[in-house]
């Protein structure tokens, strides 16, 4: 068996543990029991749970990244990237279902697949043909993460076959993004211009005022 093989294995048994039995029950040594791996290889591959959850997140976005679109807009290419994202959550969906129940009774991993999650939507735009470095690309991964986290929930009650639910969700969150980018590069572009001349005067009633010829210059 492959090394890829064996992680595939073992978390697809992790996953299943977790779905049946709840994640504070579940260990790397019972996933590997359940698949009938070895357990000195599950040891020296996946120390600990952490460790399978990170390899589990880096399959995700390499399913995501395989084959992904390579025309089209942005959002098009998000949309794809995100949905082959949400696919492979899909493969084993009652684990990861309990592993969200279990977050907020447990900080240590949420702050970990938080951080994963940071890194992964990075990926995510540089995939789509996004900067994600500098301030403004900080902010776009923010952005993107917050649709990622808003339309998880959506899938988290997608009770339909063909994830329509999820889909639909994330072409919104994504309409509702584009709309927010074209506002942040738009402020940048005015940002330096209003810095150095300063606010633009206004009357009373919003209009900017026209502006008065130059005084003549005084007789001699």
């Amino acid at each position: 068996m492959s090394d890829s093989d064996f992680d595939t294995a073992l978390i697809t048994a992790f996953f299943r543990t977790v779905g049946e039995e709840g994640w504070r029950r579940t260990t790397v040594a019972a996933a590997a029991r359940a698949a009938g791996l070895s357990l000195a290889e599950a040891r020296a591959r996946f120390p600990g749970r952490a460790a399978v959850l990170l390899r589990f997140g880096r399959l995700a976005d390499q399913a995501a990244l395989t084959g992904a679109m390579a025309d089209g807009s942005v959002r098009d290419r998000l949309f794809d990237l995100l949905m082959r994202r949400f696919d492979a959550l899909q493969a084993h969906r009652a684990g990861v279902l309990g592993l969200l129940r279990a977050l907020p009774r447990d900080p240590p991993t949420a702050l970990l697949l938080s951080c994963a999650t940071n890194r992964s939507m990075r990926w995510m735009l540089q995939a789509a043909g996004v900067p994600a470095t500098g301030v403004r690309g900080r902010l776009q991964v923010r952005g993107l993460v917050a649709i990622w986290l808003w339309v998880l929930r959506a899938w988290e009650r997608d009770d339909t076959n063909d994830l329509s639910r999820t889909m639909a969700a994330l072409d919104s969150a994504l309409a509702r993004g584009e709309q927010a980018a074209v506002w942040l590069c738009g402020a940048g572009r005015r940002a330096p211009r209003e810095q150095a001349e300063g606010p633009v005067p206004q009357e009373a009633d919003g209009s900017v005022p026209e502006s008065e010829p130059p005084s003549d210059p005084p007789a001699d």
